[in-house]
């Protein structure tokens, strides 16, 4: 009788501890010291096969040449004219995914995404509408780092989860892929942002791991009803219950929260949709973040006025409510979250049917 049960891949060494390292080396019959120097050509030289490692044995190499390392491969970038630099990587199975590196003088922050697409379905987001495929294993999560510092030949300083899907939709890769990036590769965790549009009981589940990372949650709406016009799970997630939850985490992680809050012309942007967000997050330890709308398409949103921005940030001020408007990186390259890889699939299918 035939098995027809297919292979389990291979586990990629991207992704493993130096300790993880030093037994796979030790396991292949290499002396313990090798566990070392691989881990420190994997994540500091970024080595994306076992023939760079040159101080490895010839022969050895040769005869490791199918181990899978677990880099990614550029499908599509695109460079803007203030450098943020924008990503599509295919990964093994050939998912696409998208990935931002957006430099400043004295830092460089990757964008990263977490999911192939998203299944959280919000109204004004480009990955929403292109669907959901599966969450990004650990190593999947830091190839993304290591392709924007090699392609942008500066180290990573600052990472936010902002990209491609919903971060707490998968916790368990996401806290190993955040204790990896500290641990080994030197990304301070209170360097790192994690933005999640609320999932109910996986807050209090991240607060448990005790990270030292920021966590930023997308409210986009003052009061329950427009919130959930504008983001489907919000009918089973109330936002007093993802307020409460976010009142639990910062007690038990003594850390600040972060409110995101996408401005949206003639939708919540209004003087007094700003007193009413101001009222909705009093008494926590907090900051907004204001982020005027990047125009996507298939959606009718539309970018407020910079008048209009102001007023807002100006209300929650007022209103002793900690506030700040986002500066928009990279708009002529399909900035917004998925919109890149959604008008790269469009083109392709329009190359072929031509």
């Amino acid at each position: 009788m035939t098995n027809t049960t297919a292979a389990k891949p291979a586990k990629p060494l991207l992704g493993r501890s130096q300790t993880e390292l030093t037994d796979w080396i030790m396991a292949q019959g290499q002396p313990k010291y090798r566990g070392k120097q691989l881990h420190n050509w994997l994540y500091h030289k970024g080595i994306h096969n076992l023939q760079e490692i040159t101080v490895f044995p010839k022969t050895w190499r040769q005869e490791m040449a199918e181990t899978v390392v677990g880099r990614s491969q550029i499908h599509h970038q695109v460079q803007t004219k203030d450098k943020t630099l924008k990503l599509l990587l295919e990964l093994s199975d050939g998912a696409i995914v998208e990935t931002v590196g957006i430099p400043t003088s004295k830092r460089l922050t990757v964008c990263v995404s977490s999911q192939v697409g998203c299944p959280m379905g919000c109204h004004f987001c480009a990955t929403g509408k292109g669907g959901y495929d599966r969450n990004l294993e650990i190593h999947e999560i830091v190839d993304q780092v290591l392709t924007v510092q090699e392609q942008m030949e500066r180290r990573v300083s600052h990472l936010v989860f902002m990209g491609m899907g919903e971060p707490l939709l998968n916790v368990e890769n996401l806290v190993g892929a955040i204790k990896l990036l500290n641990q080994d590769i030197g990304i301070g965790q209170r360097n790192i942002t994690v933005s999640t549009v609320g999932v109910r009981d996986r807050i209090p589940q991240l607060a448990q791991h005790h990270l030292q990372a920021t966590l930023a949650v997308s409210l986009h709406a003052p009061t329950q009803e427009l919130r959930h016009e504008l983001i489907p799970s919000a009918q089973t997630y109330p936002i007093e219950d993802l307020l409460a939850d976010c009142r639990d985490y910062v007690e038990i992680t003594g850390r600040r929260i972060s409110f995101e809050y996408t401005l949206l012309a003639g939708v919540n942007d209004s003087p007094q949709q700003a007193q009413q967000l101001a009222k909705l997050i009093r008494g926590f330890q907090s900051h907004v973040n204001l982020i005027p709308y990047n125009p996507i398409a298939d959606a009718d949103f539309k970018r407020p006025r910079p008048e209009a921005v102001q007023t807002f940030l100006d209300m929650l001020i007022s209103m002793n409510v900690a506030a700040s408007v986002r500066h928009t990186r990279g708009i002529e390259a399909d900035a917004a979250c998925g919109q890149l890889r959604g008008t790269h699939e469009k083109l392709a299918k329009a190359s072929d049917r031509t």
